[in-house]
């Protein structure tokens, strides 16, 4: 596949009023009171849809949508040689402004998908309350009532599970979309962005693949041949079934003469014209692993601008091994349908390793299902870490030379003045220690002892230790910093604690070895520059700590028969779980969530949920690794 983003630009351009564009619209073919009471419709549903939108602020921003960017040809390779993707820019997803493409075209898809598109608000209430009354008499969602809008935030944002909640969610995401962008850019998006089957993504890239001309040359016939393509791409498809792509097609230009959009005589002329399709699709394949390439993408947009990389030509080696990362996404697939099994209601699981001796990359899962949903949990998502921050709050301690694992904190109720109110941190479970050691209390997660230590040392030194890690998002001295408080990637996690593992060597984590130009001239080097950022005694007194995490701590279920060290996390809301480990030559960061920041349920925690996953993707990840053996503290001076 061309793993390619889209940027909307903004066209000035004086665009034809809608329905001037489309031929007769609804209006006409309804009567102007059925419209009238449609629109009236759709203003009261939608703005009850906009108070629902209050419970609802951590949605997606839909304002990412302006940021798609286009690639051109690029070749990606795993570690080992084998072709990952071919990044294709105009070739395989070529954004068109609206105006250039056919108004047949624009007429068949919304006729098939969404007559009533420059009617509604986002939602369209006689296809939702169709859908309510269906979904009401099975006792279940099986059917959605989706507006073009609607298809276009979930294909996006959202899983495709068919609950209640998706579908409010997705309500909610179309209404800020409708308010952010006009009709015209929403079109626009949408037909630049869906698929259209055999790795067409976007209607330029599809009208060049099945008919080798330009989307704003198509016929009627052509057109409502790609329109009924939509639903299901691979199965309407003239080179699978071309009887079905013919009946697709008829059931589109029926549509379109029902509504009044074509006369009787353009649709039987249509029906007739010979579908002139090319021999074979002309997409390239989709991408092998498409988590590995948008991160690869991502990475080098980074360091050279998207100019450099959309001339093209570029052949990147990444860090990643094809088996390995394809072993990675099974195992977090089976245990999202294992945690399913279990009554946990949890959109996604992402899964981030990296390699502690080089700091690369050698597997990225950013969630469950890329095809049902694209965006990459591992490196954009900003989650609550929890406790498995308070790692980088005790190495801080150590490295500072006033304490020891065996330091003894007074874990006992404390309030602290935040503003112009009283913070008082909880213990899980709501009890208190009394005087216990840096070492018990890091072991049982105790919350008190390290809300404690983080004031004795300063949480701006805890915030520079996060950024001598690699840690770039926003960190805030606030009082509650010590037990997660603050958003952190998965990728950041992972890449934390490999320094870690490393004993306090360093290098940037990454997922690119090296890039070279198509005459083998290396443009890009990552070959590791390891630097010893943390003190090697306060390192391995903190590994030496979070062994005990594992051998009778909070995550007995993380135990692989091998030395190993880590920390679980749970939010207090249940939010957000997490165990992210390592051993000598890895590290791996586990999180499992919502992406509308729904609880996970009372009593979900990190070692119960999450500590299971990483342990059954590190034994196998560690199969062919020998047992490694941590550094022992007493080889280092204190400092």
């Amino acid at each position: 596949m061309a793993t390619s983003t889209v940027r909307q630009k903004e066209d000035t351009t004086a665009q034809p009023k809608p329905w001037r564009d489309f031929g007769l619209g609804i209006a006409k073919s309804a009567g102007g009171t059925i419209l009238a009471i449609t629109m009236l419709t759709s203003s009261v549903v939608a703005g009850g849809l906009v108070g629902l939108a209050i419970s609802f602020r951590n949605l997606p921003d839909v304002r990412v949508l302006k940021n798609y960017v286009p690639t051109e040809t690029s070749y990606i390779y795993d570690v080992k040689g084998k072709i990952l993707d071919s990044l294709h820019g105009e070739h395989n997803r070529e954004v068109v402004k609206l105006h250039k493409i056919s108004p047949e075209l624009k007429r068949a898809v919304l006729a098939i998908e969404d007559s009533h598109f420059y009617l509604h608000e986002g939602i369209n209430p006689t296809s939702v309350g169709r859908a309510m009354l269906v979904n009401w008499r099975s006792g279940a969602v099986v059917e959605g009532g989706s507006t073009v809008t609607m298809q276009l935030v979930k294909n996006l944002f959202l899983s495709r599970d068919r609950t209640v909640s998706r579908k409010l969610a997705e309500a909610v995401l179309a209404i800020r979309v409708e308010q952010i962008f006009t009709k015209d850019q929403i079109l626009e998006m949408y037909l630049n962005s869906i698929y259209w089957g055999h790795n067409s993504y976007g209607v330029e890239t599809a009208a060049q693949s099945y008919f080798n001309k330009s989307a704003d040359e198509l016929t009627l016939g052509e057109a409502s041949m790609m329109a009924g393509l939509i639903q299901a791409p691979e199965d309407y498809s003239p080179y699978i079934d071309y009887q079905e792509t013919k009946r697709r097609q008829t059931l589109v230009l029926n549509r379109m003469k029902d509504i009044g959009w074509i006369t009787v005589e353009e649709a039987e002329a249509a029906k007739k014209e010979p579908l002139k399709v090319t021999g074979q699709a002309t997409a390239w394949k989709t991408s092998e692993l498409p988590y590995i390439t948008e991160a690869v993408i991502g990475e080098l947009e980074n360091r050279f601008g998207e100019d450099a990389l959309l001339k093209g030509g570029m052949r990147i080696q990444t860090t990643v091994d094809y088996n390995f990362q394809k072993m990675a996404e099974e195992k977090v697939a089976e245990a999202h349908r294992r945690l399913r099994a279990r009554g946990l209601y949890a959109d996604q699981v992402a899964l981030v390793a990296v390699d502690s001796r080089t700091h690369y990359v050698k597997a990225l899962v950013g969630g469950v299902n890329y095809k049902e949903s694209q965006f990459n949990r591992a490196i954009q998502s900003l989650r609550q870490p929890g406790s498995s921050f308070k790692p980088f709050v005790y190495y801080t301690a150590f490295a500072s030379g006033k304490y020891t694992p065996y330091s003894v904190v007074d874990d006992s109720p404390v309030k602290y003045r935040d503003g112009s109110a009283y913070y008082e941190p909880q213990n899980y479970g709501g009890s208190f220690s009394g005087p216990i050691s840096i070492h018990a209390a890091l072991v049982q997660s105790r919350n008190v002892p390290a809300v404690k230590i983080g004031q004795a040392i300063g949480l701006d030194q805890v915030i520079e230790i996060c950024r001598t890690l690699g840690i770039a998002s926003p960190l805030d001295p606030v009082i509650s910093l010590p037990l997660g408080s603050k958003g952190i990637t998965p990728m950041e996690m992972a890449g934390a604690y490999a320094t870690f593992a490393s004993n306090g060597w360093h290098s940037e984590p990454t997922i690119i070895v090296r890039v070279t130009d198509s005459s083998g001239n290396v443009i890009l080097d990552n070959t590791p520059k390891p630097r010893l950022v943390l003190d090697p005694w306060a390192t391995a007194s903190l590994t030496n700590v979070l062994k005990g995490v594992i051998n009778g701590g909070t995550a007995p279920a993380a135990n692989i028969g091998r030395p190993a060290a880590g920390k679980t996390g749970t939010t207090s809301d249940e939010r957000d779980v997490w165990f992210v480990g390592y051993v000598p030559q890895m590290s791996a960061a586990v999180w499992i969530g919502n992406d509308n920041y729904r609880p996970l349920g009372a009593g979900v925690t990190g070692g119960g949920y999450a500590a299971p996953i990483w342990r059954d993707f590190m034994r196998e990840a560690l199969k062919n690794e020998p047992v490694a053996q941590f550094p022992a503290p007493s080889k280092f001076p204190r400092p």
